[in-house]
């Protein structure tokens, strides 16, 4: 079955950096759009990245110049680098696969947690 095993997480002061790897199995990797979305507390999940198959990009405005969202075909695997972290970024990330060509993120990970102290 498809699997998505997000890592990285942790707490980190304001300012400092993570970089998050979501490993997928089960799944033809390159055939699919890689995302990473994060829940905060007590509010809804919110779309932060995706990357295509080939690399194209795209990120909510709220993280530009700060998230880079990276993936290696070799390994199955898509990254999140964060930096500048920022109280507000406190969150659970998850990692998200959508099949190309399609609109409906179909797998989701566990999620990991961030944590931001001010």
């Amino acid at each position: 079955q498809v699997q998505l095993v997000e890592s990285g997480g942790g707490l980190v002061q304001a300012g400092g950096s993570l970089r998050l790897p979501c490993t997928a199995s089960g799944l033809t990797f390159i055939r699919y759009n890689m995302g990473w979305f994060r829940q905060a507390p007590g509010k809804e999940r919110e779309f932060v990245a995706r990357i295509s198959p080939s690399g194209g990009t795209d990120y909510v405005g709220s993280v530009k110049g700060r998230f880079t969202i990276s993936r290696d075909n070799a390994k199955n695997t898509v990254y999140l680098q964060i930096n500048s972290l920022k109280p507000e970024d406190t969150a659970i990330y998850y990692c998200a696969a959508s099949l190309y060509g399609t609109t409906a993120w179909s797998y989701w990970g566990q999620g990991t947690q961030v944590t931001v102290s001010s």
